[in-house]
C-alpha cells in the first residue's frame, strides 16, 4: 500500500468516526494550509491532536519554520490578543505568520535549546521555582530568623531610609511625622550579588615609571597627542604632565584615577575631566567584550581581573542569610548541594506547618532528578548551562503541570544526552502525551523518532531546495520510503580497521575542575580523540577547564554569537570585505557604499530593511521599508552591478549559490570563495549570507565558528558536540570534514554522544561513571574497537549495540 493510500484510508475513518461523535469531539486535527514562512513552499498538512508526531529531515528543511514559526507562533500571538491593549504592550510583537489557514490550534508551550540568559545573578535556582521555594522555607525554619523571604535572595538589597511628611490636622493646624522604612535583603554588598568581585590592574593601563608627556598611557587607542582622551589629562590642571605617575602626591593620584566627572578648558575648548578607572570602565569595561574588536578585547581581558568575594566567600549572600540554618545547613549550603541531595535533605525534614511547602518543593527537585539534572546545583549560573541541560531545566516547570490538551513543541530535546539517557526522555515525552497533550518534536535521533505516533519528513534538501513535505505516516512507512531521512535511518557506522598513531601527548595532570577527582590523563596528538560520559561526568570541566591557554587550543563551541540582527554568516566570517571591494573596483566607487550599516545604507531604515513603528500602550509593529523592499540599500547602490548581480542578491544567495558564482567569471573572487568552501565543508551550503545570526540555531553557531576558525593557526581544535542539529545524512559529511582537520596535521578532540563519532575515532576517552559526583573518573582510555570489546562502561554497551557487535 502506497503512503498516499495509507493516509486516504485513515482520512475516511477519522471522517467515519466523527460523524457519530458530538462536533466538539470531531475537531482532532491541526490543519496547515498554505504555509510559507521562510523556505516553505505552499506546504499543506493535518497533524492528529494529542499524539507524538517528530518532524524530521536535514538540516534547514524548514522543520523549525513550520512548527515553531508557523504552528506555535500563531497560537502565541492569538493568546496574546486575549490580553488588553495595555498589557500587549509589555509584550513582545507577533505578526501572523505567513499562512493561508490555521485550524484547530491549542495554547502552545515552546521549549527550545535557546541558552538561558547570561546574567551574574540568573541560576538555575532563580530560573525555577526552587529558589523562591527554598527561600520561603528558610524565612519560616531558619534559625536565627532574620525576616521574610527577600532576607535570603541575593537579588534584594537590604535598604533603610526615613523622612518626614506634614498631615494636616485641620483649623490651620500641621504635623510632621517621621516615617523610617526598611527592607531586609540577601545580597552581599560588596559583590552585590554576583559572587566575584573585578578589579583593574593599573599596570595595564599606564607605565608609571613615564609622565603623561612621555606617553605614559598603553591603552589602545590613546596616543600622546590624542585631544580627547589623553590631553584633557595632561592640561587640566590636576596632575603634572611632567612627572612621572609613580611620583605622584597622595591627591595628583586620588584626581587622577578617582576624580568625579568636571568640567575642565582645553585650547579653549569646555571638556570633561573624569577619573582613569570610571573613564576605562565606561568606555571599554561596560561594553560587551564579544562586540569589541580582538586588539580591544584582548586589553579588558589583560586589565580586568576577576576573584571570588572575599566577604560573601562566593555564596553571593549577605552575612544574615548565611548565618540562619536549618538542622545546621545554611541556604547557601543548600544552594550548593547538588540537586540530588538537596531533595534528599528536604524529603528528611518533618515539619507540619511547612508540609506542603516541602511537598512542593520536593516535587521540584525530583524532577530534576527524572529528567537528567540530578547533578546540577541551584547556584549553578544560568549562563553556563549547555543548550540541551537548558532546554532540560525549561521543561522542569511542565512536567506535573496539570493542564491537558496542550501543544508542546519540542526542539531535539535529546541534545547533549548520552545514549543510556535518551530512553528517559522519551519516557518523559510519552507522559505529556498520554495526559492528553499534543507532543511536537524536531529531531534528528532515530530513538527519538522511533516512539513517534505519526512522522513527518521535510525536504527534500536544505533552504531553496526544502520546504515541502516528503513524507508523512508511520515510522515503518518512513523506513521503506525513498526519503532521505527514510534511506538513512538504519545507517550505522562501522569501526575503524586502523586507527591512527598519535605524533605527541598533551598532558592534563590533577585536574579538579568543578566535579574531577585529581584526574591525570594523556590526550594523543594529531589524532581524533572523543571524549564522552553520560551527561555531568565532567566531559567540559577536563577538556575546557583544564587544558592551558597556552597550547594554541580553538575551542569551537554553541555558545550564542555576539551581534545585531544586522550581523549575518557575510559580515560574522569577514565574506563581505573582500566582496565589498570587489564590487567597488567594478564599478569606480568607494566599498563603503555596499555596507548596510555605512554609506550604502536605506536612509528610511537605516539598513536594517524593517521600519520599527511604536504604537505607545499597544505592540509595536514591524513593517519591510517601503523605500528599499527590504532590501537595506540605496536605490543608487543598486545599480551597480558584479557579474550581473547586485549586491542585495548576492547577500540573498546561499552559500551554495555564492560558492559557484565567485568560483569562475567576471565575479571570481578567489579570498571571497576560499571562506564559502569553508562555510560549504561545515554542511551550511544552505544559508543565505544575508540570514540574521539571531536565527540561527546551536549547530549552526558552532558550525560557523568552525568555518571561521578553519583559517586559523591553532594546532589543537576542541569542539563541542559538532553534530548538535545534524541530520543523520550529514554526519557522514562531518566525519569527512574531521578527518581532513587531523590530516592537515591538527589535533582534534571531540565532546561528543553520538555513536557514529565514537566509532569514527582513533582514541576515546570516556568519564563516568555516574553524573556529578558520582563522576569525575577516568572510566576508559583506549581505542573504539577495544571499549565495545571489553563492555566495560555504559559508553560501551550502547556503542558494542550501535555497531552489532
Amino acid at each position: 500500500m502506497t503512503t498516499s493510500t495509507r493516509k486516504n484510508t485513515g482520512k475516511a475513518t477519522a471522517k467515519d468516526a466523527a460523524q457519530a461523535l458530538p462536533a466538539a469531539d470531531s475537531h482532532d486535527l491541526i490543519r496547515v494550509h498554505g504555509a510559507r514562512v521562510n523556505n516553505l513552499r505552499d506546504v499543506s498538512i493535518e497533524i492528529p491532536k494529542r499524539r507524538l508526531t517528530v518532524f524530521t529531515g536535514v538540516s534547514g528543511s524548514g522543520k523549525s519554520s513550520l512548527v515553531f514559526g508557523t504552528i506555535a507562533a500563531e497560537s502565541q500571538r492569538l493568546i496574546n490578543e486575549t490580553y488588553s491593549a495595555f498589557v500587549q504592550g509589555f509584550m513582545p510583537t507577533l505578526a501572523r505568520p505567513e499562512v493561508d489557514v490555521l485550524e484547530g490550534l491549542t495554547t502552545a508551550i515552546s521549549v527550545d535549546q535557546q541558552r538561558m540568559g547570561g546574567d551574574p545573578r540568573s541560576t538555575v535556582g532563580t530560573a525555577t521555582d526552587a529558589n523562591a521555594m527554598l527561600r520561603i522555607l528558610f524565612s519560616r525554619l531558619g534559625d536565627p530568623h532574620i525576616g521574610p523571604p527577600s532576607a535570603f535572595a541575593f537579588n534584594v538589597p537590604s535598604v533603610r531610609a526615613s523622612g518626614g511628611f506634614t498631615v494636616d490636622r485641620g483649623e490651620g493646624k500641621t504635623k510632621t511625622e517621621k516615617v523610617t522604612f526598611s527592607r531586609t535583603g540577601g545580597m552581599c554588598t560588596r559583590c552585590e550579588g554576583r559572587g566575584s568581585v573585578s578589579d583593574i590592574d593599573l599596570t595595564q593601563l599606564y607605565d608609571d615609571s613615564k609622565s603623561l608627556a612621555e606617553g605614559a598611557f598603553t591603552i589602545p587607542g590613546w596616543k600622546s597627542d590624542s585631544f580627547w582622551t589623553v590631553r584633557v589629562y595632561a592640561e587640566s590642571g590636576f596632575v603634572d604632565p611632567d612627572k612621572p605617575i609613580r611620583k605622584y602626591t597622595k591627591k595628583e593620584m586620588r584626581d587622577f584615577l578617582y576624580k568625579e566627572p568636571v568640567k575642565v578648558k582645553v585650547d579653549g575648548v569646555n571638556l570633561t575631566y573624569e577619573g582613569l578607572i570610571p573613564k576605562v570602565q565606561k568606555s571599554f569595561l561596560a561594553k560587551d567584550p564579544e562586540s569589541l574588536q580582538p586588539h580591544i578585547r584582548a586589553f579588558v581581558e589583560r586589565a580586568v581581573t576577576f576573584a571570588t568575594c572575599p566577604e560573601c566567600d562566593g555564596t553571593r549572600l549577605a552575612e544574615g542569610a548565611r548565618a540562619s540554618k536549618i538542622e545546621g545547613i545554611n541556604i547557601a549550603d543548600a544552594c550548593a548541594m547538588e540537586i540530588r541531595d538537596l531533595a534528599e535533605w528536604v524529603r528528611g525534614l518533618d515539619e507540619p506547618s511547612v508540609a506542603p511547602l516541602l511537598e512542593a518543593l520536593g516535587h521540584t527537585l525530583d524532577s530534576f532528578v527524572e529528567i537528567g539534572l540530578g547533578y546540577l546545583s541551584l547556584n549553578r549560573p544560568a549562563g553556563t548551562l549547555s543548550g540541551g541541560e537548558a532546554q532540560r531545566v525549561k521543561m522542569i516547570r511542565h512536567l506535573g503541570s496539570s493542564l491537558t490538551d496542550v501543544t508542546y513543541v519540542f526542539d531535539e530535546p535529546t541534545i547533549g544526552l548520552h545514549p543510556h539517557d535518551i530512553q528517559r526522555m522519551n519516557n518523559l515525552l510519552l507522559r505529556l502525551r498520554d495526559k492528553g497533550n499534543t507532543v511536537l518534536v524536531v529531531e534528528h535521533k532515530p530513538e527519538a523518532i522511533a516512539i513517534a505516533d505519526h512522522v513527518v519528513d521535510l525536504g527534500p534538501g536544505a533552504g531553496s531546495a526544502g520546504g515541502t513535505i516528503c513524507y508523512e505516516g508511520t515510522l515503518e512507512g518512513l523506513r521503506s520510503s525513498d526519503t532521505v531521512t527514510g534511506r538513512h535511518l538504519d545507517d550505522r557506522a562501522s569501526l575503524k580497521q586502523e586507527v591512527r598513531e598519535h605524533t605527541g601527548t598533551l598532558a592534563i595532570r590533577g585536574a579538579t575542575a568543578n566535579n574531577l577527582r585529581n584526574v591525570d590523563v594523556d590526550i594523543p596528538l594529531g589524532v581524533l580523540v572523543v571524549v564522552t560520559g553520560v551527561a555531568g561526568s565532567g566531559k567540559s570541566s577536563l577538556i575546557h577547564g583544564s587544558i592551558p591557554a597556552s597550547e594554541g587550543v580553538v575551542a569551537v563551541d554553541q555558545a550564542p554569537i555576539r551581534g545585531s540582527r544586522r550581523s549575518n554568516p557575510a559580515t560574522y566570517t569577514g565574506l563581505l570585505e573582500p566582496i565589498r571591494k570587489a564590487f567597488a573596483k567594478a564599478n569606480g566607487v568607494k566599498p563603503a557604499l555596499f555596507s548596510a550599516n555605512s554609506e550604502g545604507a536605506c536612509p528610511t531604515c537605516n539598513g536594517a530593511g524593517v521600519i520599527y513603528t511604536d504604537l505607545g500602550m499597544m505592540a509595536g509593529v514591524e513593517t519591510p521599508c517601503e523605500d528599499c523592499e527590504g532590501k537595506r540599500f540605496q536605490p543608487a547602490v543598486l545599480e551597480y552591478r558584479l557579474g550581473g548581480r547586485d549586491i542585495s542578491e548576492v547577500l540573498a544567495m546561499s552559500v551554495a549559490e555564492a560558492e559557484e558564482f565567485f568560483g569562475a567569471g567576471e565575479a571570481r573572487i578567489p579570498a571571497a570563495h576560499a571562506i564559502l568552501d569553508r562555510l560549504a565543508d561545515v554542511g551550511l551550503g544552505y544559508l543565505s549570507l544575508g540570514q540574521p545570526l539571531t536565527t540561527l540555531s546551536g549547530g549552526e553557531r558552532q558550525r560557523l565558528k568552525l568555518a571561521t576558525h578553519m583559517a586559523d593557526k591553532g594546532g589543537i581544535y576542541v569542539l563541542d558536540e559538532p553534530t548538535t542539529g545534524l541530520h543523520l545524512a550529514d554526519v557522514e559529511n562531518l566525519l569527512r570534514l574531521l578527518d581532513r582537520l587531523v590530516d592537515s596535521g591538527k589535533s582534534v578532540i571531540v565532546i561528543e554522544h553520538h555513536q557514529a563519532v565514537m566509532a569514527h575515532a582513533d582514541w576515546i576517552i570516556d568519564l563516568g561513571p555516574g553524573a556529578g559526583h558520582d563522576g569525575g573518573k577516568i572510566v576508559f582510555e583506549g581505542t573504539p574497537a577495544d571499549l565495545v570489546a571489553t563492555r566495560a562502561t555504559l559508553t560501551g554497551e550502547h556503542l558494542a549495540d550501535y555497531v552489532g557487535a
